[in-house]
């Protein structure tokens, strides 16, 4: 009993220690930590740095002995006939004698070492697989700034779906009680039937608004989950509220953040595409060089007419030998001077490419501060023209219930704050994302 209890735990013990548990909520902070060891992107990047580790040490390896053996067994059913002079056998002279030459079966076992001596190529690969090594470490960091990139649209959109949800409940609350008591004044006489149809046409169209609100809500919380790399149906909640997100990420220290173009990471893969560049050319020069190999080998030969090489008299022959091979590139109709030519011209094409890079990530940064400083500008103005379209509905409201304002008037100034609400939703939503362009851009998230 005890030994299947053991064996049980052996297999449980991995599947319990690799099982990601879920929380229940997130705050921003920690949707981007989950999201950076559980997007699937984001593995697959991790991923591919360990193939490039894997690949490095399988270019270093080509360079290190090599040990081959084999083993063979021949058994020859009916044996080749050879010719010789009789005479050989105290024969006559003019004739032949049939002869058979070598025994029925034999064995042969050998081993061999090669060892690469000097190559060139194999100088610049060891090179190359560092630098695909970093440029796979390269990708890995911009895939993690992107999956945070992700993260952040996705929470704040799930954020305003539930802010734009909750407003319109509160809209319609309040609209479906103008509508009763609009309803009951019409019914006493005190007021006119269009009065009655204006809050109707508008509750209805808070009503639809509504539903909208509800179906993007839950695509915003299910897009949020596979950026998280959970299961699209999981329940999570989020503790992190728009406003407080706004304020916090409203930050005019970063419009003054240094702009080194070296500290992108699109700077710093291009920067990798010209040295492999380089790599290729000199690769491509290396060709010319000579290559020296040498070998050792050695092995066992045994002979029998009969099955007799397990037996503890079989006899075997043993053999060995130790050699050089040196391999001299002459001339090869100009062939390698062509490819030089043309690792030649990708190197300066590269080069112009991370000159023009250069250029554009300065321009990038740029747009992206202007973009949020005018996010930051947006956002303060909306936020005050939400407060004067709350005061404007509710003087026009209490005008409209004392007789003084019209239903029509009563829509605009509602239509008004609607369009408030919604442009100060999508300002915060604005500064979070824009923030986290100029952050990107900057590579801020892991140079900090």
């Amino acid at each position: 009993m005890r030994k299947p209890l053991i064996t049980l735990l052996i297999f449980l013990v991995p599947v319990i220690s690799f099982t990601q548990e879920v929380p229940n909520s997130f705050t921003l902070e920690e949707a981007i930590a989950f999201a950076l060891e559980n997007n699937r992107t984001s593995k697959n990047a991790q991923r591919d740095i360990e193939a490039a580790k894997e690949q490095q040490w399988e270019t270093i390896a080509t360079g290190l002995p090599q040990i081959d053996a084999s083993a063979s067994y021949q058994n020859n059913l009916k044996q080749q006939v050879s010719l010789v002079p009789a005479e050989f056998f105290g024969g006559q002279e003019g004739e032949f004698a049939e002869v058979v030459f070598g025994t029925k079966q034999n064995v042969n076992a050998t081993a061999t070492l090669n060892q690469l001596i000097f190559d060139g190529s194999y100088l610049v690969g060891l090179q190359a697989s560092k630098v695909f090594l970093e440029i796979s470490k390269n990708a890995k960091e911009k895939t993690d700034l992107e999956v945070r990139k992700m993260v952040i649209n996705a929470y704040g959109n799930v954020l305003i779906s539930q802010e734009s949800e909750a407003i319109l409940e509160k809209n319609k609350t309040i609209l479906a009680e103008n509508l009763d008591e609009t309803q009951k004044i019409y019914e006493n006489g005190l007021e006119e039937e269009e009065s009655v149809e204006q809050l109707r046409i508008t509750l209805a169209e808070i009503e639809s608004a509504l539903k909208n609100a509800t179906r993007l809500k839950n695509i915003s919380q299910q897009l949020l989950n596979i950026t998280l790399g959970i299961n699209i149906n999981t329940d999570i909640s989020l503790t992190d509220s728009l406003e407080n997100l706004a304020a916090k990420n409203v930050s005019l220290a970063l419009l003054t953040e240094d702009s080194s173009v070296e500290n992108t990471i699109d700077f710093k893969i291009a920067q990798n595409d010209v040295r492999s560049k380089e790599l290729m050319v000199k690769l491509e020069k290396s060709k010319a060089l000579p290559r020296l190999t040498g070998y050792l080998n050695g092995g066992y030969l045994g002979f029998s007419d009969d099955f007799t090489f397990f037996d503890s008299d079989q006899n075997w022959s043993g053999f060995s030998s130790f050699g050089l091979n040196l391999n001299i590139p002459i001339f090869s109709s100009f062939g390698r001077k062509a490819k030089t030519q043309r690792a030649e011209i990708n190197l300066d094409i590269a080069e112009e490419n991370l000159t023009e890079l250069e250029q554009q990530i300065n321009l990038q940064i740029e747009t992206a501060k202007s973009n949020y400083q005018f996010a930051i500008e947006d956002y303060n103005i909306k936020k005050d023209n939400l407060q004067l379209a709350e005061r404007i509905e509710a003087k026009n409201q209490t005008k409209f219930f004392e007789g003084i304002a019209s239903s029509f008037e009563l829509r605009q100034a509602q239509n008004q704050l609607y369009s408030a609400q919604n442009a100060y939703l999508e300002a915060m939503l604005n500064v979070i994302n824009t923030k986290t362009e100029l952050e990107t851009a900057l590579n801020l998230p892991n140079n900090n």
